[in-house]
């Protein structure tokens, strides 16, 4: 399968993924591409994401490959631990939080018991080596119960538009590598 004939559809993080993040940028450039809205992305609530997610997805025909940076990972093992859909094909996590690190968002709230288990879909999961929301060990961790690949891309930071990636070419690259045939 091409990654060109499925939905590709971002999910952002806490406080969204501003014009300078690769994700956004991404978004920009893929027409048809969804971005998942949420009511609150200062003060996410875990059954709200879910069930926007859930909407956004049920309004989408077809195979989907999901783009999820930050929360937004978390979001789709909560999501996969309840509802799942067959027509979701695969995902590429970036910069995987850890909902117990220090530096955790406090208005998260209940992410903090993640239902992380093995997805049912190919899935990469792309990690940096100073992550402060979530520590290489902890991105191991994850891809080993969610049976992901594991990339470890060095000292990235978080692996957003703090960490200077612009359009994240490398990340394309493995994006495009694991999920284009």
């Amino acid at each position: 399968m091409e990654f060109t004939n499925a939905s590709l559809v971002f999910l952002a993080g806490y406080d969204n993924s501003g014009p300078d993040h690769w994700q956004a940028m991404w978004h920009a450039r893929l027409p048809g591409s969804v971005w998942v809205e949420h009511s609150s992305w200062d003060n996410p609530v875990r059954d709200v994401w879910v069930r926007e997610f859930e909407e956004a997805l049920s309004a989408i025909q077809g195979p989907k490959i999901l783009i999820a940076h930050s929360l937004g990972c978390a979001l789709v093992s909560e999501w996969a631990a309840e509802r799942g859909d067959e027509d979701v094909v695969g995902a590429f996590l970036v910069a995987v939080p850890d909902a117990h690190g220090p530096d955790f968002p406090a208005g998260a709230q209940g992410f903090d018991a993640p239902k992380h288990q093995r997805l049912p879909f190919k899935t990469v999961v792309v990690a940096s080596e100073d992550d402060p929301y979530g520590s290489l060990e902890h991105a191991v961790k994850v891809a080993g119960i969610i049976g992901a690949d594991l990339v470890n891309i060095g000292r990235k930071g978080h692996i957003n538009a703090e960490s200077d990636l612009d359009d994240w070419p490398e990340g394309w690259r493995l994006f495009t590598g694991a999920f284009a045939e």
